[in-house]
C-alpha cells in the first residue's frame, strides 16, 4: 500500500491545457448620427457574454478598435440585472453624464494566433466605427483562417459587412445568421439615422439572415460563424460561441 501511495505521489501531475483566450470588442464611438444623442455598446450584450466565457474558463480581453475609453449606450444601463451588475462594477466608470469602460485594449498589434475567438458587442455605435476598421479586418479574418471562432450579436455584426479572407472570398458568403433586423431598426425608429441597415449590408455580402420576431431570441451558429439578433439573444450566442471553441482547433 505505501508503494502504491508513493507512486501516486510521485506520478507527474499532467498539466490542465488552459482554453483559448477571447478577444471582446466594443465600439469608440459615442453619437448617434446627427441626433445629439449619445449611443456606444450596448451593457447587456457585453456582460452577459463575458458571464458565459469566464463561467467557461476562458480569458477574455476586452478591447476597441482604438483602445482606450468605450462608450455605453446610456439606455442599457440596467443594473437590476445580475450580470449587468457585476460587469459594470467590474469594468464601469462612475460618470452618470458619460459612462462607459475608461480602459480597453486598442486592437493594434494584437496577434490573430493569440485568440480561439472574437466577439463583437453590439449597439448602435458599432454601425459607425466597426465596418472601416482595418485591424477589426485583420483580425477577424485571420482568427478566422487560424481555425479560430467569429460571434457577434445584435448590431455588433457591422464588424463582419467588409470582413474578406485570403482566398478573396467574404467571411459572411453563403453563411447562415442573424443580426438586428430592418423590422427592428424601424420599430426603434432609427432606419433614417444608422448609415446603414445592417440586414441588408449582410444579404448583399451573401448572407443568408434567418430572422425571428422582434427582439425575440435568435442566435445561430454556422460552423465557426455565431451570430445573434439583439439583446434577448446575447447569452445564447456566447454559449454557441463558447461551444464552438471547444469543438475547433483553435490554439
Amino acid at each position: 500500500m505505501k508503494k502504491l501511495i508513493l507512486a501516486l505521489i510521485s506520478f507527474p501531475l499532467m498539466a490542465v491545457a488552459e482554453k483559448p483566450a477571447i478577444l471582446m470588442v466594443l465600439t469608440n464611438h459615442a453619437k448617434l448620427g446627427d441626433t445629439g444623442k449619445p449611443t456606444g455598446f450596448y451593457l447587456s450584450e457585453a456582460a452577459h457574454p463575458y458571464e458565459v466565457f469566464t463561467a467557461n474558463g476562458h480569458t477574455v480581453t476586452l478591447a476597441s478598435p482604438k483602445g482606450g475609453f468605450a462608450p455605453l449606450d446610456p439606455k442599457s444601463l440596467e443594473l437590476d440585472d445580475e450580470a449587468n451588475a457585476a460587469f459594470w462594477k467590474k469594468f464601469g466608470n462612475a460618470d452618470d453624464t458619460k459612462p462607459g469602460i475608461e480602459k480597453t485594449t486598442a486592437l493594434e498589434g494584437l496577434r490573430a494566433e493569440d485568440f480561439g475567438a472574437i466577439f463583437f458587442v453590439g449597439g448602435h455605435g458599432t454601425v459607425w466605427d466597426f465596418p472601416g476598421s482595418e485591424e477589426i479586418r485583420r483580425l477577424t479574418a485571420g482568427i478566422y483562417e487560424n481555425q479560430g471562432v467569429v460571434g457577434a450579436v445584435c448590431h455588433g455584426p457591422a464588424a463582419l459587412v467588409n470582413v474578406k479572407l485570403s482566398d478573396g472570398n467574404h467571411l459572411l458568403a453563403g453563411k447562415k445568421t442573424a443580426v438586428f433586423t430592418n423590422s427592428e431598426e424601424e420599430a426603434v425608429g432609427l432606419s433614417e439615422t444608422v448609415p446603414f441597415l445592417l440586414q441588408t449590408a449582410f444579404e448583399k455580402a451573401g448572407a443568408k439572415v434567418e430572422t425571428a420576431a422582434d427582439f425575440t431570441e435568435n442566435a445561430i451558429r454556422d460552423g465557426r460563424l455565431v451570430t445573434g439578433q439583439n439583446p434577448a439573444s446575447a447569452k445564447k450566442s456566447a454559449e454557441l460561441l463558447a461551444r464552438a471553441v471547444s469543438e475547433s482547433k483553435a490554439p
